[in-house]
């Protein structure tokens, strides 16, 4: 079973960030998996995606994803790119302050308060991490330490600093999840993990 991912938001949100933590948490869980970027013309500010996906062996997915059966929202800017390329009854992580801005288009959407849970942790930025956290711990992509030795590790040495403070923001953002309990349950966890284990 194969998950696929769509990251989606404005460049300078830490989407790609994202994106290549998972990647690289799964690859540390010996799993295979395949990323792309998309970048809009702008450093920041610009359309940032990011596809990811995951599985037990090796992937067969296009290098440019046409569907997937999962996504995380940072932004409601630039959701064109992805809304459409989402199968139907998808599960859309969706930052709080964007949710209301999606479509409707009969896809699950779970609210994560991930700004607040990032400026919790020390660091408004660090809502991408946050994010992170909780769709791992929703869905079962990869594990908490994964993600932290993952994101340590793709750290440049000038932004050592912000490692304590991601970490922080993933365990919160894993946190959010465990705490909403049933109401939040995913009802198709990803299983290749298990199977890794």
């Amino acid at each position: 079973m194969e998950l696929e991912l769509f990251v989606s938001g404005i460049g300078g949100q830490g989407v790609q960030l994202l994106g290549k933590t998972l990647a690289l948490a799964a690859l540390r869980e010996g799993r295979h998996v395949m990323l792309s970027g998309e970048f809009g013309g702008h450093m920041r500010g610009g359309s940032s995606v990011v596809t990811v996906v995951v599985g037990p062996e090796p992937i067969r997915a296009l290098p440019k994803l046409p569907s997937a059966g999962t996504a995380i929202a940072l932004s409601h800017s630039y959701w064109e790119k992805v809304g459409p390329r989402l199968r139907p009854g998808s599960l859309i992580l969706a930052e709080e302050t964007v949710a209301d801005d999606l479509p409707d288009d009969g896809h699950r959407i779970v609210r994560v308060p991930a700004i607040t849970l990032g400026t919790e942790a020390g660091n408004r930025l660090s809502s991408a991490m946050a994010m992170t956290g909780a769709f791992s711990e929703l869905t079962g992509a990869v594990g908490i330490q994964a993600l932290i030795d993952a994101m340590t590790e793709q750290l440049p040495s000038y932004r050592r600093q912000h490692a304590e403070t991601n970490a922080k923001a993933i365990r919160l953002g894993a946190a959010f999840v465990r705490g909403q309990g049933a109401a939040l349950s995913y009802p198709a966890p990803y299983l290749a993990r298990e199977a890794a284990e």
